[in-house]
């Protein structure tokens, strides 16, 4: 069982991805070639942006392993695909393929397979030629909306999340995870 002083370690690193991501003055664009779960899911889905290929595919297995949804999920989530959707695929952590993922709102754009990087290039060379202080300050006044939005939730989520780092659940969740079997629960 993790101590009190790793879980807060882990919650500060969860934290400051997340604000950093978040708080970036330059437009972060995330191409997603292929699974995207976990901390893969978090970055890709706090992206600015996020091209996907077709065959993409994002998940949040908090819930299947015995802790609550923390991190990104509980304030990016219902923003991006509305909070039935955030709560059917947050609670069941069931994974979602690209072509969904943007027809939910979940991603910006899908792409055939493999082109998802070479896209997300020719965005970022597009944007730079922009105005820079135009798209820092819109970057800057939608995030903002994310934060007051969703900011609550998103300290709450990572407090819970620790919390349930605690119990005997996430203990089998992560063994079950290792071993590729199904988790024992009492």
């Amino acid at each position: 069982m993790a101590t009190a002083e790793a879980l807060y370690e882990m919650y500060e690193e969860a934290r400051s991805l997340v604000l950093n991501m978040i708080g970036c003055s330059k437009v972060i664009i995330c191409a997603i070639n292929g699974v995207a779960v976990g901390a893969g899911c978090a970055l890709a889905l706090l992206g600015d942006i996020t091209i996907a290929a077709e065959n993409a595919k994002f998940g949040d297995g908090h819930s299947k392993i015995g802790v609550a949804a923390g991190d990104h999920a509980v304030m990016c989530w219902p923003l991006l695909c509305g909070m039935a959707k955030a709560k059917y695929y947050l609670l069941t952590g069931e994974m979602i393929g690209a072509p969904e993922a943007e027809r939910i709102g979940l991603v910006s754009k899908i792409v055939p397979e493999g082109a998802a990087l070479s896209e997300g290039l020719r965005v970022a060379r597009r944007l730079a030629a922009g105005p820079q202080h135009a798209l820092r300050f819109t970057k800057r006044a939608l995030n903002s909306f994310m934060l007051q939005s969703g900011g609550a939730s998103f300290d709450l989520s990572c407090s819970l999340e620790m919390l349930n780092f605690t119990h005997p659940d996430a203990k089998e969740g992560v063994e079950s995870v290792k071993h590729k079997r199904s988790p024992k629960r009492a």
